[in-house]
């Protein structure tokens, strides 16, 4: 089988990259393509994975627009020559759907992003199957599979993820220490505009400061007062961290819930706040993630949680997690390898996903 994959978000690096190892030792050929975003070609190179760059991330929505014209004839060029039986992509990622539609060969999405509505609006009417958690609050029809899990599952599940904790040997930190990663987004992503989060960050850290150290990973320039708590260490191994982190808090959403996967306590601030089915399980049933659409509600919690803090019983949360949820990764091989079986598999007995955990 022949598979192109378009990535057109750092987090889709980590969504793909297990998917991209299996397929290929199981014979596959894949071509993926980028869309050049923050570290998306840093992470890439770190896993081994060759790519064909397509376009670049743009921050205004007409720049937007006109760059997904651009990406869109480029990755149709790389199709044509290439010539998959099968595109793939990420959340929102209206270019395999368009591109899959003029090719005539099936798309697949897998999405978790509700508001996401331009992309939506954009994609649907052409992608063939979108594939969503189970908890996702939308009904978007007949092209519509949804699975028992999560995104942060592909990567992050016990199957493929083993913590490292030499990244604390690189900040100077141990196993013990107390400390906060929190995180500030950019909100220039098409589903972001009109958006907000944190708004007075200096206070904010100086309040979580009071507890431990504070290590602050962000996507845009920080103020002058903040630089130094900025962490250094390379983007893939951001995930041993969180997983060591006493807390992680921010407006970071994807950042959230791969610190709840990893049972590592999660307050989401963003004005995004309960519009997303996984936060809103992530929060009900496991209690992991805690979603605010303020500052003063987001820190309050962070603090209390911060006073009454037992890594046990966190990590037990996690482990009932587990317990639920299947294994993204061999959910996706087996969904891709057998399509379109799979599909009609799959709607006959949704049960079947249970194999894979």
């Amino acid at each position: 089988m022949k598979i192109l994959i378009n990535i057109a978000h750092p987090a889709q690096v980590h969504l793909f990259k297990n998917f991209i190892r299996i397929m290929r030792d199981r014979g596959h050929e894949l071509m993926v393509t980028v869309v050049d975003k923050e570290v998306s070609l840093r992470l890439l190179e770190a896993e081994g994975i060759e790519y064909q760059i397509v376009g670049r991330a743009r921050n205004s929505l007409l720049q937007k627009a006109t760059e997904m014209i651009a990406i869109e004839k480029r990755l149709y060029h790389v199709s044509r020559e290439f010539r998959p039986d099968i595109l793939l992509g990420g959340v929102g990622n209206v270019y395999v759907a368009h591109v899959g539609k003029l090719i005539k060969k099936p798309s697949i999405v897998f999405d978790d992003t509700e508001h996401a509505r331009i992309e939506h609006l954009l994609m649907d009417p052409f992608v063939t199957y979108i594939l969503t958690p189970s908890c996702y609050l939308k009904d978007l029809g007949p092209k519509q599979i949804r699975y028992n899990g999560y995104h942060e599952l592909a990567y992050l599940h016990p199957n493929y993820f083993k913590p490292d904790p030499s990244v604390l040997d690189e900040l100077g930190l141990s196993k013990g220490d107390t400390f906060i990663v929190l995180r500030f987004v950019s909100w220039t992503a098409s589903h972001d505009v009109g958006q907000k989060g944190i708004r007075n960050r200096v206070n904010f850290v100086k309040e979580l400061e009071k507890y431990g150290t504070v290590l602050i990973t962000s996507e845009g320039k920080l103020e002058k007062e903040l630089r130094q708590y900025q962490v250094k260490i390379p983007p893939e191994k951001i995930h041993d961290l969180l997983y060591y982190a006493t807390l992680y808090v921010g407006e970071g959403a994807t950042m959230a819930s791969e610190a709840a996967v990893l049972g590592t306590p999660a307050i989401y601030i963003s004005s995004l706040a309960k519009t997303m089915g996984n936060f809103i399980e992530l929060e009900e049933r496991y209690g992991l993630v805690y979603s605010y659409a303020t500052e003063d509600k987001g820190l309050q919690k962070a603090l209390e949680v911060l006073e009454n803090y037992n890594r046990h019983e966190w990590k037990k949360r996690r482990k009932k997690l587990l317990g639920d949820k299947i294994d993204l990764t061999s959910f996706m091989v087996w969904f891709v390898e057998n399509y379109p079986e799979s599909v009609r598999e799959f709607k006959e007995n949704p049960k079947i996903q249970y194999r894979f955990r």
